[in-house]
């Protein structure tokens, strides 16, 4: 009997997509078995759902697998799934042209309420085309379930391939790699078990290897199951014990400590997804550089990345876990994710899940937790913050949509003692005729605290959040209001406090009274300061500098200077306190040169109480020499 060989050109872009995947689309060719044995598990998932209609489908073949048979001598590794395999036209639709999966298709004839119950994942046509990353030629051999015929597809990816009748025992799919010489490592055991453990150990469908156990006489060949088959995100959260989570934590981010929290999660409705996500006890020492984030993504339990940027913002990149979509849309690949809705949808409920943790810790009171080998009474929040504090302050700047809730979790020290204070107890401690938010910038708590411009605050009785970190200003400029309370800076522009008709009358007349005074300080200081005026934010410090409303703090200044970036100084305005014996002595002062000398000093004076250095320090020494020597 003639075998009749039919010829086919391959459609015009395969050749294009197949010269892209062998060339540049792939980081690592090793993902050539991950596609496979994912278009495996297709086909099993496909005979799956059949069968619920069609009970004889299956036959004596009940057990669905996908099996790897390694044949040295012949050069091959062949993948194999008895699953609903493919006919002739099949063949020719979904290996010889582009996206055109029978996966996609049978998803396309099920109603709206049948697809639910169909688990699929990915398209056959591109992630097929991997196979030639490692080999030379492909030989196809399917017979489609409830058909006796059977067909064989071929290629050497060269313009075409061929497609012929043949015979196979049973349904279901043979890929068969004839190995280039530089792939062989796959005809060993280790290889290719590593690859299946590292990508597609929780792909459902127990995936099977032959391998070789004993010496001697004593040596026979056995099946090996490769993979985990059910990942532990996918139980109910009933099934899984503390201490799985904590050893599954352990083996996916290396870390000896047991994580400090974590939340497991699943979201059904238009778009299903599963989730595991846990908060370090520890920040990692590099995580100020570190810009990727530590949460695998995974497709229908198939492994796609380590660090899944896209679906994890990166103030987030603390986290470790997995996040597994039932239908997240990939491109050729699977390495590469669409920015589409369904990308977006994920990321919300990541960011979502991980904010609602952070709030529970946030409400929790004392807990018993291990610390340096000592069982202790702690607030598992505060433990966060210490490490992961400034991440959320990230979040406030870059992330808008989660920035009301990321403010309720940005703890601050203020005046009144060392504790940590949300901003709701802050509002809620306000006293009634406080308006706003009031907050200081320095380099660190101690100068925070000392710092004058928060002298008349203080003595209102008005707390004051202290602010240390280098972001801590773009954070509260970024926030502008909580709870419908304005954040001021104590530095900047005019405080605005509640004054009697008595105080205010008495500002006007210092006001008055010192005019010549404050213009003769202006004219001394012109090339440092835009005003010279009364202040009423202090009670014991001659001066202070402050900001304009919206302008940028000379803090700021010096932190983008610092960093590199080309920041144009800005005058300031230096407030001087009229009841002060220093400013009624200036106010006598009839030597120029004097005067001069003076307003220099309480100029620098005022930098340094704010943690700044003298304008020229080798004149502020010597200024206050000739000042201690009573001249």
């Amino acid at each position: 009997m003639t075998t009749t060989v039919e010829k086919h050109v391959f459609q015009a872009e395969v050749n294009e997509v197949l010269a892209l995947v062998v060339n540049s689309l792939y980081s690592h060719r090793e993902v050539f078995l991950r596609e496979l044995i994912s278009n495996a598990s297709d086909a099993l998932d496909q005979l799956s759902f059949r069968a619920l209609q069609e009970h004889d489908l299956l036959g004596d073949d009940k057990e669905l697998r996908v099996e790897l048979i390694r044949d040295p001598a012949a050069g091959t590794l062949t993948i194999r799934d008895n699953g609903v395999g493919m006919t002739r036209d099949e063949l020719i639709g979904n290996l010889g042209t582009i996206a055109r999966s029978g996966s996609k298709k049978l998803m396309q004839s099920l109603a709206a309420e049948q697809k639910k119950d169909l688990s699929l994942i990915g398209q056959f046509g591109v992630g097929f085309y991997s196979a030639f990353l490692v080999a030379d030629s492909v030989t196809v051999l399917s017979r489609k379930a409830g058909s006796d015929d059977a067909w064989i597809w071929e290629s050497e990816a060269k313009g075409d391939f061929e497609i012929r009748p043949s015979e196979r025992k049973g349904r279901g799919t043979d890929v068969v790699l004839h190995l280039k010489a530089d792939a062989k490592e796959y005809l060993d055991e280790w290889p290719v078990r590593t690859v299946v453990r590292k990508y597609s150990d929780y792909v459902r469908w127990p995936i099977r290897m032959q391998v070789e156990r004993g010496d001697g006489a004593e040596k026979k060949v056995e099946w090996n199951t490769l993979n985990a088959a059910r990942a532990l995100w996918t139980r109910s959260k009933s099934e899984v014990e503390r201490a799985q989570y904590v050893d599954f934590y352990k083996s996916l981010s290396h870390e000896w400590q047991d994580p400090l929290a974590w939340t497991h999660f699943k979201v059904e409705g238009t778009h299903e997804l599963t989730g595991l996500l846990f908060v370090p006890q520890k920040a990692p020492f590099d995580l100020g550089e570190r810009r990727k984030s530590g949460v695998r993504l995974f497709v229908k339990r198939v492994f796609i990345m380590d660090d899944a940027q896209e679906i994890v913002p990166e103030w987030l990149r603390f986290l470790r876990g997995v996040v597994d979509s039932e239908d997240l849309p990939l491109n050729v690949s699977r390495e590469i994710l669409q920015r589409d809705a369904t990308t977006r949808f994920i990321k919300k409920q990541v960011v979502g899940k991980a904010l609602t943790l952070l709030e529970e810790l946030a409400a929790e009171g004392e807990t018993e937790q291990e610390l340096d080998g000592e069982k202790q009474q702690v607030r598992r929040y505060e433990t966060f913050w210490h490490e992961f504090g400034r991440n959320l302050k990230e979040g406030v700047y870059h992330d808008v949509e989660s920035r009301e809730r990321l403010a309720a979790l940005l703890r601050f020290r203020t005046d009144k003692d060392d504790a940590l204070h949300g901003l709701k107890d802050y509002v809620g401690r306000m006293p009634a005729d406080q308006k706003a938010i009031f907050w200081v910038a320095a380099d660190n708590l101690a100068t925070a605290r000392s710092s004058p411009h928060i002298e008349a605050l203080r003595k209102r009785g008005y707390e004051v959040l202290l602010l240390t970190d280098q972001i801590d200003e773009w954070v509260v400029d970024a926030l502008r209001e909580f709870d419908g309370k304005p954040f001021t800076a104590a530095a900047k522009g005019a405080l605005d406090l509640p004054e009697t008709d008595e105080q205010k009358k008495h500002k006007e007349e210092k006001q008055k009274e010192l005019g010549s005074v404050l213009e003769r300080a202006k004219t001394a200081l012109s090339e440092h300061v835009k005003e010279v005026r009364v202040t009423d934010r202090l009670t014991d410090s001659p001066a202070c500098l402050v900001s304009d409303e919206h302008g940028m703090s000379a803090r700021q200044e010096r932190i983008l200077r610092e960093a590199g970036h080309d920041v144009p100084a800005q005058k300031r305005i230096l407030e001087v306190n009229p009841d002060h014996p220093v400013i009624r002595k200036m106010q006598a002062m009839t030597d120029e040169q004097r005067f001069a000398e003076w307003s220099a000093l309480l100029f620098d004076q005022a930098r340094l109480a704010e943690g700044a250095l003298p304008v020229d320090p080798a004149a502020f020494s010597k200024r206050l020499a000739q000042l201690m020597a009573g001249q």
